[in-house]
């Protein structure tokens, strides 16, 4: 399954196009059932696939949204099989704060620009760009490989990963999964996803008594009692857990003896982290503490009326081991005695997950990407957000975050065009993570 280089020539140019064309289908999903319009793409895709002998199944879950399955067979039926894994669906964008259309897919100095560049339509697209090479030039590999094209990760996978597996996993049915995101490199590492934390969403009710605007003297107004409960999880600290990940990660950023070694006490920790490149500083604290992010608000019905309910939706992600029990605890204890007039709302909760590394994919992964990286060592990392892998963990599957960063792009770099503003990605990475799905391949059925 190995590519000469005029071959990943070709294949990284029908990447850079496919990921121009996806990003301008503006699959944008707000987190309504009728957002998305992944069917646009999962259409794209099925065409890209058509004529080479394939069974193309395509699953629509809501209005214009659909996902697309196809599988290679293996030669082996007891050999191992793979599901290479993207979705098609983006976050929403604020298109004052580009330099360049957010849709427009353009090549600009090496680097295609667009939403969804980075995540994770430069992974869908090379994936798909591999899979169809080896159709379309006749290789089966030892077992079988699945392409899988999802909708609706971006909000939670409802409508997309979750309900398709536990629907249909006698066509998803797999060993092992690779999906976003890993090959970041980051001084002498290369950092591979193989955790990822829990999503515990809580929707917060807050209480109190309605009157006239005019009169707030000694009132009882929600709103205000709201703006204390955002200011009390703003501010607390459940602790850090600093494990062997965290030790792992840590040693991997190359931040000298003194440095290190401040970076895991837990009495020197927020000091240092202070002085960490606030992108990097932000993601390193996300990895090693379960935090709580209020992000929407809802309250009030008119100017002159004290509310007497206020909603507030407030993001939490855990760390492996935590539960919806351990949860609760946490808000009891930042509410203090305002929690009794607080009435909590499960919105999502699902515990984090994570898979081993004494396998042969761990073992593959590390082969190929150091092959492209040779002077670094592969290291387990936890990603901070969630992706459809967790619904193939709890199949069994053993799932990790892969792909390829050139040099070009650093940590900070990457962190902030995840859902940020100006999102885009070098030809570079896309031609190294091209290579890298048949180096893979070659080393998994070796």
């Amino acid at each position: 399954m190995a590519v000469t280089e005029p071959e990943l020539d070709r294949l990284t140019n029908e990447t850079v196009e496919l990921l121009q064309t996806m990003i301008r289908n503006e699959c944008v999903n707000d987190g309504s059932d009728e957002s998305g319009f992944e069917d646009r793409s999962a259409r794209l895709l099925g065409s890209e696939l058509e004529g080479l002998g394939l069974d193309l199944e395509r699953y629509e879950t809501g209005p214009e949204r659909s996902s697309l399955v196809t599988r290679i067979e293996g030669t082996d039926p007891d050999a191992p099989s793979l599901c290479l894994m993207g979705h098609t669906d983006v976050v929403p964008v604020s298109p004052d704060g580009w330099d360049q259309d957010p849709f427009g897919g353009e090549l600009i100095d090496g680097e295609v620009w667009g939403r969804g560049a980075v995540d994770m339509l430069n992974l869908t697209s090379s994936m798909a760009v591999a899979f169809r090479h080896l159709a379309r030039t006749g290789q089966r590999p030892k077992g079988d490989l699945i392409y899988f094209a999802v909708a609706d990760e971006e909000a939670g996978g409802t409508n997309g990963a979750k309900v398709l597996l536990e629907n249909h996993w006698d066509h998803l049915q797999c060993d092992y999964v690779l999906t976003e995101f890993g090959g970041i490199p980051i001084n002498d590492s290369l950092l591979l996803t193989t955790a990822e934390k829990g999503v515990a969403w809580r929707r917060l009710h807050v209480g109190g008594t309605p009157g006239h605007g005019s009169m707030p003297y000694q009132t009882d107004n929600a709103l205000v009692t709201a703006a204390e409960v955002v200011r009390r999880l703003s501010e607390y600290n459940p602790g850090a857990r600093l494990d062997k990940m965290w030790e792992q990660r840590v040693r991997a950023m190359g931040l000298g003896d003194e440095f290190t070694a401040q970076m895991l006490d837990p009495a020197t920790l927020y000091s240092a982290l202070d002085l960490l490149p606030p992108e990097l500083a932000r993601n390193s604290h996300a990895c090693c503490h379960t935090t709580f992010s209020p992000n929407v608000i809802h309250g009030g019905v008119k100017t002159n009326v004290i509310p007497d309910e206020v909603s507030i939706d407030l993001d939490i992600r855990t760390l492996p081991g935590e539960t919806s029990a351990d949860v609760d605890e946490h808000l009891r204890t930042a509410l203090g005695d305002l929690h009794h007039k607080v009435r909590m709302e499960v919105i999502i909760d699902e515990p984090a997950s994570e898979s081993a590394t004494d396998n042969p994919m761990w073992d593959a992964l590390q082969g190929a990407m150091l092959a492209q990286y040779p002077q670094k060592e592969l290291v387990p990392t936890i990603v901070t957000g969630a992706t459809d892998a967790r619904y193939f963990r709890d199949k069994g599957a053993i799932a990790y975050g892969a792909g390829l960063l050139s040099p070009s792009v650093s940590a900070p770099d990457f962190l902030t065009r995840f859902h940020g503003h100006n999102e885009r990605i070098d030809i570079e990475s896309l031609r190294m993570t091209t290579r890298l799905w048949f180096d893979v391949m070659d080393r998994f059925w070796a």
